[in-house]
């Protein structure tokens, strides 16, 4: 059996379902990256999981124990780092992971070799306490404390959140570092850019996968013309550009806009009609396709079906 194993899970808050019918397996010393915005049913997702909330049905196995029969087998296995930093503010950076480790009766000294080279980073600090470190400090501690007792499972519940681009980028070289260790890793995250840097990807959206896949077998399945499109007035560019009717979708995306188009587009008569609508300085060119333009696509797809039925 796979370290991890979901089928069918299903979890609602009264009336809002937070997860439905969620199915997926991570395999063996695996970077498996739960990809989608606030509110898609990560974290409920991670929380049953770690055995801190019960499904309303279904079944998952972590380590090839049952996340409710053996819940306490499963804490001693896995190390569990939540989206909110969760460590003891008044206690300093080497007291936290003291505490961590006495609690799972072992010491830092023990599993030395698996946090060196984040507990190195910390180190100059050990002393100062949680709550003063600065965001990328405090995700190293939150990782050094999670992986004190050398679990076989890694779970990171969007842990590059409010994280600065430098910490983020290191933090993800520290997880390519655990997984040839042999840790399974199951990571959140809102950040689409982040799906390249997994070995497979589940994307979600109101608490169902769209698609379950490798980030290149995810992109490789966009099979539409996408094109990124700026001009002088972007707010006014993007809704003239959805009145258009060669154009299938317009969005924003960063300081451009990303749009697919029919089969009757042409990119000068486009540039034309804009100008003819008041813009300046148009630039409209064709591109390559990422997983958030194929999230974008498949989440479009999903909400016609709902329309529909």
């Amino acid at each position: 059996m796979n370290p991890i194993v979901v089928k069918n899970i299903e979890r609602s808050y009264k009336k809002v379902k937070a997860l439905k019918e969620v199915s997926f397996e991570v395999e063996a010393g695996e970077i498996f990256g739960i990809i989608g915005p606030d509110g898609a049913g990560k974290t409920t997702l991670f929380r049953i999981l770690a055995t801190l909330l019960l499904a309303d049905s279904g079944q998952a196995w972590v380590d090839g124990f049952d996340v409710v029969k053996d819940y306490r087998t499963i804490r001693k296995r896995v190390g569990y780092m939540p989206g909110r930093f969760s460590l003891y503010q008044d206690l300093s950076v080497e007291e936290n992971i003291n505490f961590f480790a006495n609690v799972f009766q072992t010491s830092l000294e023990e599993n030395y070799h698996l946090v060196e080279d984040i507990y190195k980073q910390i180190e100059p600090f050990k002393t100062r306490r949680a709550g003063a470190l600065s965001g990328g400090m405090k995700q190293k501690l939150a990782l050094s404390c999670a992986l004190i007792h050398k679990p076989s499972v890694l779970f990171l519940d969007e842990p590059t959140t409010g994280v600065d681009p430098v910490s983020r980028k290191e933090f993800w070289l520290m997880l390519k570092k655990l997984k040839t260790q042999g840790i399974t890793i199951l990571v959140s995250t809102p950040y689409m850019d982040e799906a390249a840097l997994c070995d497979r990807v589940g994307l979600i959206q109101d608490g169902a996968f769209l698609d379950i896949d490798t980030p290149k077998n995810i992109v490789s399945k966009f099979t539409k013309s996408l094109w990124v499109a700026t001009a002088k007035n972007m707010s006014k560019l993007l809704t003239d550009l959805r009145s258009l009717p060669s154009i299938e979708t317009a969005y924003a995306f960063g300081d451009t806009h990303h749009l697919t188009v029919k089969t009757n587009f042409s990119k000068e008569d486009t540039i034309q009609k804009l100008y003819e609508l008041g813009h300046e300085n148009i630039e409209l060119t064709a591109i390559k396709p990422n997983v958030e333009d194929c999230f974008m696509e498949l989440a479009k797809g999903v909400k016609n079906e709902e329309k529909k039925d």
